[in-house]
């Protein structure tokens, strides 16, 4: 074999193992997430402009690339002359702080719900799954807009709304798995041997739901962050002037034919992140589930 067919072998194999590597672990997933958690905490040294900052003489400049573009408006601007890139940074510290505040308080009230139901049965159970299924059965969108007439709309409305109807999936899946562990032989030998139902049900049924919690989790972020989007579009989440990827993308709808700028990247900015995080659960669950890691 002569060099050039070594080297040549040698640069295939190396990539093979690039691929290979990027295959088994998400790679590209967590590198988005991170970028976009990073670029979101120093949102105010990354921003080249303030995202409330109005330039009318740059209303609608298309992006940099453009022969018409300004130089300092790299995605472009809106329809009042705001910097879009900066807005799109400053938005993703909203949609994270939603996307992370709703997770965690529907995780933990989702789980602890679910262990209940799961373990102790009876009424308690059946009160909680039919509220489960009440839940299901009422429409989010229009409790959105009845209570944005009620109420202002605000960024703690937009939570309270998301926290009520994110917990029922963590409440079901996590009951689900309850009735299988609390039957197990290490469950029965707990309470044979006086533990209380609180030990068990948070030393020894917890631990084994919690890969389930975990792998819903990751699911839901992407979940979120379009209801989120979702709701700012329709006027009923994130109130104007606030740099919400939702409203972005609604305040753009008008200029779409002339301006696709203020709404394309806005949009960009929710698929990546959305992809990111449901290809991370998907990674996640196969991980985590003995049955697909066998596969």
């Amino acid at each position: 074999m002569s060099s050039t067919d070594f080297q040549l072998t040698a640069k295939t194999g190396s990539f093979a193992n690039k691929f290979q590597t990027i295959r088994r672990w998400p790679v590209i997933p967590l590198f988005v997430v991170f970028f976009i958690v990073i670029v979101a905490i120093f949102a105010p040294l990354v921003a080249p402009h303030h995202p409330l900052q109005a330039d009318f003489e740059k209303r609608n400049v298309p992006p940099a690339w453009d022969a018409e573009g300004a130089s300092d408006y790299l995605l472009g601007g809106d329809h009042i002359g705001r910097d879009v890139l900066s807005r799109i940074i400053f938005g993703a510290r909203i949609s994270l702080l939603v996307a992370v505040t709703v997770l965690i308080a529907g995780t933990l009230v989702g789980t602890v719900l679910g262990i209940a139901a799961g373990y102790l049965g009876g009424i308690v159970d059946e009160v909680l799954m039919r509220l489960v299924d009440f839940t299901y059965a009422v429409p989010f969108i229009l409790v959105a807009l009845v209570a944005a007439v009620v109420w202002e709309p605000s960024l703690m409305l937009v939570m309270i709304l998301l926290i009520l109807f994110t917990w029922p999936p963590f409440a079901r899946q996590v009951r689900a798995e309850t009735l299988q562990l609390k039957s197990m032989d290490y469950v029965s030998l707990a309470r044979v041997s006086g533990a209380s139902g609180f030990r068990i049900a948070f030393k020894h049924i917890l631990p084994g739901v919690a890969s389930t919690v975990m792998v819903l989790a990751s699911l839901q972020v992407g979940s979120l962050i379009i209801t989120e989007s979702v709701l700012s579009f329709l006027g009923v989440g994130i109130p104007a002037p606030a740099p919400s990827w939702g409203n972005m993308v609604a305040q753009g709808r008008n200029y779409i034919s002339t301006a696709w700028w203020i709404t394309f990247f806005p949009g960009l900015a929710i698929l990546l992140v959305v992809f990111s995080m449901n290809f991370f659960g998907d990674w996640l669950r196969d991980k985590l589930d003995p049955r697909l890691r066998q596969l």
